[in-house]
């Protein structure tokens, strides 16, 4: 059995509630549990948090005994060298994902550190995204 993780970042707890015309009206538990439904064959943990230091802790911990991270770092990935480090030093292999398509809004957001040493990248098809994510793993 495959073993994944999704990684988001800041602001992501508030999902359904957060600017839903840019991000949908869908929680991200409410989507979770429909995707580890969806996906019996697979295991699939998840991890939020708004702090960057324990995202970079959190890529630590699974990036030797995974299959595949999930991350959606948010704001974190235009700003973060050390979450992209993180990402470069461990061997499981990540794929970066947005809910939004990153370049059509501010131009900061065309900027990522973690691009670079993802496997791949998968925005602006929604949370649909995760989904396109696991499915890359598959």
């Amino acid at each position: 059995m495959k073993k994944l993780i999704i990684i988001n970042g800041p602001n992501l707890n508030l999902l359904g509630k957060r600017e839903p015309k840019i991000y949908g009206s869908l929680s991200f538990t409410e989507f979770l549990d429909k995707v580890k439904a969806k996906y019996t064959n697979v295991k699939i943990d998840y991890f939020q948090s708004n702090i960057e230091g324990e995202l970079i802790d959190k890529l630590h911990e699974v990036g030797f005994n995974y299959d595949g991270v999930i991350l959606n770092a948010a704001a974190y990935t235009h700003t973060s060298v050390g979450i992209g480090d993180a990402v470069k030093a461990i061997e499981t292999p990540v794929i970066e994902v947005h809910i939004s398509n990153t370049y059509s809004r501010e131009e900061f957001r065309h900027q990522s550190y973690i691009s670079a040493n993802a496997k791949g990248v998968i925005l602006g098809f929604g949370l649909q995204s995760y989904e396109l994510a696991i499915q890359s793993f598959l």
